[in-house]
């Protein structure tokens, strides 16, 4: 396989893969912000089983991470990519038959999987592409892409719901996932040549071969980062109705989208001079920052300074940490080592609706809620201070 043969970053591979990266990832945070509100008034479910409805989206995607990243060089990114992609496509219509909260759910845990399996293809696919000297600038402008989509697809859901409702917007995210696999079937993606000694290792069921166990740390950090953005994504839509900011929720996340573009190009560049800390403290101030901020709103203005440190946040340390998790393994445990890393920050995306929305009734309100989350990245940072220890990049890339 070619690895890295261009040292200018923007080629054409990185960029066709991060445009595929965008689209996908628009498709999901269309739905993530907006399942929680239709499950509770048009489906009549309550606030745990909408959590639950949530969530349970990412449940399929740890099914897929775990597998798929398992098997990905074995069955090869280009099969991967290109069947997930169809798979996507698939799922993302049968929201057009969910009738109930338990079809709902079937749907989205199915749809979660396809999505889980073209993104883990993705994320291996483009650090074919990143300079080894750009490691921390390119995988910041590839998660740029993640970002922006984190913010443009909620800032499309919660505008479009009330004026079209949920059947237009699945129409649009439908159209959106077949160009994707159009494009994914036109990607002419090379495969990595597999040694023996890998494919043993692929082919034996020991915990080795699904999970990577020096990336384990930073996992577990994305873990808990995860379950403190949760509460943006799973409840700001009802949190801004109570507010009577609707509007305002929706720009929050165009306020998140800017701040990213604006930030990212110069975080992953001070990545890759001064190294992870630089940025990954930061990160975790901004998000509590952020979650205060919302807690304490009570009009536009205030919301939409949260997004802003929302964004430097959760949109900062999302990159930051999958570039942090390519300087500790070697090639061909990239596509494992970064199943691993999204394994623990899709969980505490996943399950923290659900749990969130368990304990509201202890919590008294989503105010509350808020002021809880803002506490995680505070511990967050804590822990990364006793516990991590900044490492160079594994020199045997190739």
């Amino acid at each position: 396989m070619k690895i890295k043969e261009e040292e200018k970053l923007f080629n054409k591979g990185f960029v066709t893969i991060t445009i595929i990266n965008f689209v996908v990832f628009l498709v999901y945070y269309c739905f993530v912000v907006i399942t929680a509100k239709y499950a509770t008034q048009s489906l009549g479910a309550s606030t745990a089983q909408a959590g639950f409805a949530v969530g349970i989206y990412i449940i399929g995607t740890l099914f897929a991470r775990l597998y798929i990243g398992k098997k990905l060089e074995l069955f090869g990114r280009r099969a991967v990519l290109r069947y997930g992609a169809l798979f996507y496509l698939v799922t993302t219509a049968a929201y057009l038959i969910s009738s109930n909260i338990f079809i709902l759910d079937g749907v989205r845990f199915l749809n979660g999987f396809g999505y889980g399996a073209v993104s883990t293809a993705a994320n291996a696919i483009v650090t074919a592409y990143i300079p080894e000297a750009k490691y921390g600038e390119g995988i910041n402008y590839y998660g740029l892409s993640t970002s922006l989509a984190a913010a443009i697809g909620p800032f499309i859901g919660l505008l479009l719901l009330p004026l079209v409702g949920f059947k237009a917007i699945i129409v649009l995210a439908v159209i959106l996932a077949l160009v994707t696999a159009a494009a994914c079937f036109k990607f002419n993606v090379d495969n990595i040549v597999l040694t023996e000694e890998h494919r043993a290792k692929i082919n034996t069921f020991s915990l080795e071969s699904f999970i990577e166990f020096k990336v384990l740390f930073i996992a577990g950090i994305a873990f808990l980062i995860g379950i403190a953005y949760s509460s943006v994504l799973g409840f700001l839509s009802i949190y801004a109705d109570q507010l009577h900011l609707v509007t305002a929720g929706a720009f929050f996340f165009v306020v998140y989208a800017l701040v990213v573009t604006v930030t990212r190009p110069m975080s992953g560049k001070i990545f890759d001079k001064h190294g992870e800390n630089a940025v990954m403290y930061p990160s975790f101030i901004c998000l509590t920052i952020g979650l205060l901020l919302l807690a304490f709103t009570g009009n536009a203005v205030v919301l939409l300074i949260a997004g802003a440190f929302v964004g430097l946040g959760y949109g900062t340390f999302m990159a930051n940490g999958q570039a942090v998790t390519l300087k500790l393994v070697e090639t061909a445990r990239i596509g494992v080592a970064l199943s691993t890393y999204f394994i623990g920050l899709d969980l505490g995306l996943g399950v923290g609706p659900y749990l969130l929305g368990a304990i509201k009734g202890i919590l008294g309100s989503y105010q509350h809620i808020y002021i809880f989350c803002a506490v995680i990245p505070l511990i967050v940072a804590a822990l990364y201070m006793v516990f991590y220890r900044p490492k160079k990049s594994i020199e045997a890339k190739a």
